[in-house]
């Protein structure tokens, strides 16, 4: 792994957010504790409510409840996909599979949502990632994710933000991230670990009879 100035243990996490960032070509990345997390979070600052939202009908679980419990509807559609893939309705893309230089090309003004779970490509075992190019997003993101606190402040000198959630990446979490990223691992194009045929088709539950 390359040489990195720290001078204070967040130091990691804004290192992998910068290498995330300019490696699949976004202005922003914001580190947090999961995809689910991070696409709840999206929701949440678009004020998206109500809506129906479309989602594959093969897909991990976690995706279609955060639509729902955010307040909307989601909708099922049977097709494939490989390593993305995009929500109908909001301008959000889950790539919790794929991960590849320049990933951002045709994706510039939607947010997209990255996973680092150990059967992922940049395999930290937990975590996820906002990549985005709104930067007021970014500013209001920080805080969010930090219980409304400050990364930089000690906690008896802060003025909180906001209230926030507790959804933020641990500097040692970063600095495995780090680690595998400068890898063999991580190439310049990577194949997708996981697309819908990876998944059951959820249309087959029981909890999202209402939603078809």
């Amino acid at each position: 792994m390359k040489d990195y100035l720290i001078t204070d243990s967040w130091d990691w996490v804004t290192h992998f957010e910068s290498e995330l960032a300019n490696y699949t070509g976004y202005k922003h990345a914001i580190a947090c504790d999961s995809n689910t997390n991070a696409i709840k979070l999206v929701l949440h600052y678009l004020g998206i409510v109500g809506k129906d939202i479309t989602v594959p009908a093969r897909t991990y679980v976690s995706v279609p409840n955060q639509i729902i419990l955010s307040g909307n509807k989601v909708k099922f559609e049977d097709y494939e996909w490989d390593g993305i893939y995009e929500l109908g309705g909001a301008p959000i893309v889950d790539a919790a599979t794929g991960l590849w230089k320049g990933m951002s090309h045709r994706y510039e003004d939607k947010f997209m949502i990255l996973s680092f779970h150990l059967k992922k490509i940049l395999n930290i075992g937990t975590g996820g990632m906002i990549l985005t190019n709104d930067e007021t997003f970014e500013k209001w993101s920080r805080p969010m994710i930090y219980d409304g606190r400050h990364k930089y402040t000690m906690y008896n000198d802060d003025e909180f933000g906001c209230i926030g959630w507790h959804m933020y990446m641990t500097p040692e979490q970063a600095k495995r991230g780090l680690e595998i990223f400068h890898s063999e691992k991580i190439k310049d194009i990577n194949p997708s670990v996981g697309g819908s045929w990876l998944y059951k088709d959820l249309r087959q539950q029981k909890i999202y009879t209402e939603y078809l």
